[in-house]
C-alpha cells in the first residue's frame, strides 16, 4: 500500500545532460524534508524528454543516496506513453531496476475507450512483473478519463496497487474509493494528484499525495498529510491553508515550468528545460518570486 507524501521530482539539466550535482541535492532535500517517496521520470520530471540511460543514472544515484542516508524512502519510476507497445517497453525497463513502484499515466491524445484503457493497463501490469503499478489519471492533460468502474476492474489485477487521481472531480474520486479501495483486501490506495485538493481527497479516503509542491516545500506538504493521518484535522487544515497560495503559484503556467523555476530561485537546480517547455514568462516570474518571498523560500 502506498501511503504518505511522494514527490513528483523535477529533472535538473545541465546542457544536454542530467545535472548530477543538482539531482543529488534535490534527493537529499526530499529525504531531509521527511517525504515518504519520490517519483523519478514522472511527467513533472519532463518524462517525454528523458532517455532510458538517464533514468538508469537517476535511479542509481537516488538508490545510493537512500542507502548512504539510511532512508526508508520509496523510489517510483514513471513509465508512461500514448502507445501501449512503448509503455510495455518502458515498464519492462523500469522493472529491471527494481523500484518500489511504477507510475503509468493514461495514454494521451488518442482518447482510448474504457475497454482500451483496461487492455492497456493489463499489458503494462504484465510487463511490470512483480513491481507495483500505480495508475495515473489526469484528464486535463491527457484528454481521457479513468472512470471509477475502470479503476475498480483494474484494482483486481494483483500488482496494480494504487491510483493517482488528478481529475479534480471529487464525486468521481469518492466513487473510486467506494468501489476500488473500501473493500480492497490488498489495500488498494487512492493518492491525490492535485496539490490543491490533497486535503479533500484525504477526507474521501485518500492515503496520500504524489505532489508537485513538495519539490520546494516537502516538510509542509508532509505535515498536512501526516497530521490528517494522525487524526489531527485542525493541523492538517492549517497546513492545507498555508499551502494554498503556494500551490496556486506553482500552477500559474504549465507544470513543471513554475516549480522548476522556483527550485532554481532557491538554488536547488538551474532553470533549464527541454523543448517544447521554455522559461516562465516575465509577468509570472514576478508573481512567483513574490509568493516565494512570502513563504520565505528565497
Amino acid at each position: 500500500m502506498f501511503k504518505g507524501t511522494f514527490t513528483a521530482l523535477i529533472t535538473p539539466f545541465n546542457g544536454k545532460k542530467i545535472d548530477i550535482t543538482a539531482f543529488e541535492k534535490l534527493v537529499k532535500f526530499q529525504i531531509g524534508g521527511g517525504v515518504d517517496g519520490i517519483v523519478i521520470n514522472g511527467t513533472t520530471g519532463e518524462s517525454p524528454n528523458i532517455k532510458e540511460r538517464e533514468i538508469d543514472e537517476m535511479y542509481e544515484i537516488a538508490s545510493g543516496i537512500k542507502s548512504d542516508m539510511k532512508s526508508g524512502i520509496k523510489i517510483i519510476i514513471g513509465a508512461g506513453a500514448n502507445s501501449t507497445e512503448e509503455v510495455v517497453k518502458k515498464t519492462i525497463h523500469a522493472h529491471k531496476l527494481s523500484p518500489d513502484g511504477i507510475l503509468s499515466v493514461t495514454p494521451y491524445y488518442n482518447k482510448p475507450t474504457q475497454k482500451g484503457l483496461i487492455e492497456h493497463y493489463k499489458a503494462a501490469a504484465s510487463a511490470a512483473g512483480g513491481t507495483a503499478l500505480i495508475l495515473y489519471n489526469v484528464p486535463g492533460r491527457t484528454g481521457c478519463n479513468l472512470t471509477p468502474d475502470t479503476v475498480e476492474t483494474l484494482s483486481h489485477i494483483d500488482n496494480i496497487t494504487a491510483v493517482k487521481e488528478a481529475s479534480a472531480n471529487l464525486a468521481q474520486i469518492s466513487e473510486i474509493h467506494i468501489k476500488a479501495c473500501a473493500g480492497s483486501k490488498k489495500g488498494f490506495s487512492l493518492l491525490s494528484g492535485d496539490d490543491g485538493l490533497t486535503l479533500p481527497i484525504l477526507s474521501l479516503g485518500g492515503s496520500g499525495v504524489i505532489s508537485v509542491t513538495s519539490n520546494i516545500a516537502p516538510a509542509l506538504v508532509k505535515k498536512c498529510v501526516s497530521a490528517f493521518m494522525a487524526g489531527d484535522i485542525i493541523s492538517a487544515r492549517e497546513a492545507h491553508e498555508k499551502l494554498f497560495e503556494l500551490n496556486n503559484a506553482l500552477f500559474i503556467e504549465s507544470n513543471p515550468i513554475p516549480v522548476k523555476t522556483a527550485a532554481a530561485l532557491m538554488g536547488l537546480c538551474s532553470e533549464e528545460f527541454r523543448l517544447p517547455l521554455t522559461e516562465i514568462s516575465g509577468e509570472n516570474r514576478i508573481k512567483l518570486i513574490e509568493t516565494l518571498k512570502k513563504y520565505k523560500l528565497i
